[in-house]
């Protein structure tokens, strides 16, 4: 995002997230944007708020978790208290998050991370993982 660098909207697997994400959870409120942040789903219940981001499969769980930390950080830095909630439509399965210290500690490691590899003066060489194949961004390193 910081060189507007956007995954390729042809591949498969980004439209397929998408139809998951829109065709699951009708009745709940979707895809809020609030600033940097594009939340797959929100609700209420009673007074607490409740991020939700929809995955197509548990596969990158851990990835998944991160990405909703970071959400619930960025939000508690906004003064916006919320819990979260990983869900797996297709696996009927739901997780629920809670931001404590620990896992904020995580997030700010990861943004300091990512941070110092936005400055580097240049990419590192690509290494390959078991997620290229699906990657919606791999044109960006094995093109």
């Amino acid at each position: 995002m910081s060189r507007q660098i956007c995954p390729d909207e042809d591949n498969t697997y980004l439209h397929l997230g998408r139809l998951i994400q829109n065709q699951s959870y009708g009745r709940e409120r979707k895809e809020v944007r609030l600033e940097h942040l594009c939340l797959d789903l929100i609700r209420r219940e009673e007074e607490t708020l409740v991020v939700a981001e929809v995955k197509k499969s548990s596969r990158a769980r851990e990835a998944a978790r991160m990405q909703l930390a970071f959400y619930l950080y960025e939000l508690e830095q906004m003064g916006v208290e919320a819990e979260g909630e990983l869900l797996f439509p297709e696996e009927r399965r739901r997780e629920r998050m809670v931001l404590d210290p620990e896992l904020a500690r995580q997030v700010e490691n990861l943004k300091a991370r990512v941070r110092a590899l936005i400055l580097a003066p240049s990419a590192p060489l690509p290494t390959r993982i078991r997620f290229c194949a699906r990657c919606a961004y791999a044109e960006f390193c094995w093109a």
